[in-house]
């Protein structure tokens, strides 16, 4: 997202540019070898941190705690 003044400007598809590889910071990843574990998955188990971390930017951009899914500001 993209804000300007406090405002969201990329609030449509439209206007909004997906994030790139270039975009995102050096990641150091380390694979674990767990025989001992049944598997859970490996690329949908982060996905329970996107809600979580998208109130949290909106937290910290706005002030207001979001406490539900979808994420709804009050109009100013």
């Amino acid at each position: 997202m993209q804000f300007e003044n406090g405002a969201i400007t990329s609030a449509s598809f439209r206007t909004y540019q997906v994030p790139r590889f270039d975009d995102v910071p050096e990641l150091d990843i380390h694979l674990m070898d767990r025989p001992d574990l049944a598997s859970a998955g490996a690329g949908e188990t982060p996905i329970i941190v996107i809600a979580p971390a998208v109130a949290n930017a909106v937290f910290h951009a706005t002030g207001k705690n979001v406490r539900a899914l979808p994420v709804r500001l009050a109009a100013a």
